[in-house]
């Protein structure tokens, strides 16, 4: 098989178009025309009680690390604070920006701003490289987000348990959008009218993150940056660990949502955190069915996916053994087996699957 070549500009991304591989038709479970409409219903209820909840457990864990600055008690107020704006940051943004977490639309917009300011991303960027996402999952060359590629740079995704790379390349992207600049792989799928808005949204972020710099230097204290910025650091952890099981280990350059995602049943707490993402198969499917559905998505289709993993613990049993093999064999990748119930799909992608598994 060919190098793969992750740069957007690049010559995998041109043989995608070419071949039409981006922006093709995706295999999708069939659904009666009443259950998915069901399923899609969106309500206020469902977030406005989980957003609260978050909220008020932000408030109280800050008020706590607070309180008890200079000593090892704010520790673990820090450590709860930290995974709720780090971690729960994430999947707020991600939510709300499908605008389905919310029935008013305003809601999602306000959450999806702060999610997107906590996880240090550009509001603007993010929503269409987010689009190009779906449209183009795990296709190289094309998709924007893959977070860890062929072969895989392992140092960085240890370091990003505690968001040292990416917050180095998302404040670098920060400032350089601040500036009025942006590049031509953000070009590639941000439209012309949108850009002005990536600048005007980068310069506000980094003005409050000037301000929180500011006031840690005048009151000569770490306290503002430990609520302000530094949460994105200390508190990632949860994020880039349910986060690298989406797709990781799995096949790219697919259009069967089946192949190149994973759904991992999780406890009740990563499921908050993580808002239900864990159903990340039945999400890519039907991407506008609200998190708080996902699970009736779930057992109304499961007869046509693969078996989940039963636990996070499962899902990195056979996810790292794959990363560390694609260290040296690239075009490795993990099977995903389809019970005998389910529907086949494009069967030179199956038989691809089959073939590089053994």
């Amino acid at each position: 098989m060919e190098k793969r070549d992750y740069d957007l500009m690049g010559e995998s991304g041109r043989r995608a178009v070419e071949t039409g591989l981006a922006a093709a038709e995706w295999y999708h479970t069939d659904i009666p025309r009443k259950q998915m409409k069901e399923l899609m219903r969106r309500s206020d209820g469902p977030a406005i009680r989980d957003t609260l909840i978050w909220i008020g457990l932000l408030a109280v864990s800050a008020a706590g690390g607070i309180w008890f600055w200079g000593t090892w008690w704010c520790v673990p107020f820090f450590f709860v604070y930290g995974t709720l704006y780090g971690s729960s940051g994430d999947s707020r943004w991600h939510e709300a920006g499908h605008g389905t977490a919310f029935k008013t639309r305003w809601m999602n917009d306000v959450v999806y701003q702060i999610g997107s300011f906590m996880i240090m991303r550009n509001p603007v960027t993010w929503r269409w490289s987010h689009a190009r996402h779906h449209t183009d999952t795990i296709i190289v060359g094309r998709d924007p987000e893959i977070a860890v590629m062929r072969p895989p740079d392992l140092l960085r995704v240890v370091l990003n348990f505690v968001g040292i790379v990416d917050v180095w390349y998302s404040m670098g992207d920060l400032l350089r959008n601040a500036a009025g600049n942006l590049s031509e792989a953000e070009k590639s799928f941000i439209p012309e009218q949108e850009r002005y808005k990536v600048v005007r949204a980068a310069r506000v972020h980094v003005a409050i993150y000037l301000a929180t710099v500011v006031a840690a230097v005048a009151m000569r204290t770490w306290l503002p940056l430990m609520l302000v910025g530094l949460p994105r650091m200390y508190g990632a952890w949860h994020g880039i660990l349910t986060g690298l099981l989406q797709h990781g280990g799995l096949a790219d350059n697919v259009t069967d949502h089946r192949l190149n995602s994973r759904t991992v049943l999780m406890n009740p707490v990563s499921r908050f955190i993580y808002w239900n993402m864990n159903y990340h198969v039945e999400h890519h499917m039907f991407p506008m069915v609200p998190y708080h559905a996902l699970p009736k998505l779930h057992e109304l289709i499961k007869h046509d996916l693969p078996a989940p993993n039963p636990s996070m613990l499962d899902g990195y049993r056979e996810m790292v053994p794959a990363f560390l093999r694609q260290l040296r064999y690239e075009d490795y990748f993990l099977k995903r087996e389809l019970p005998a119930t389910a529907k086949p799909y494009r069967d030179e992608f199956h038989d691809l699957t089959v073939q590089a598994a053994e």
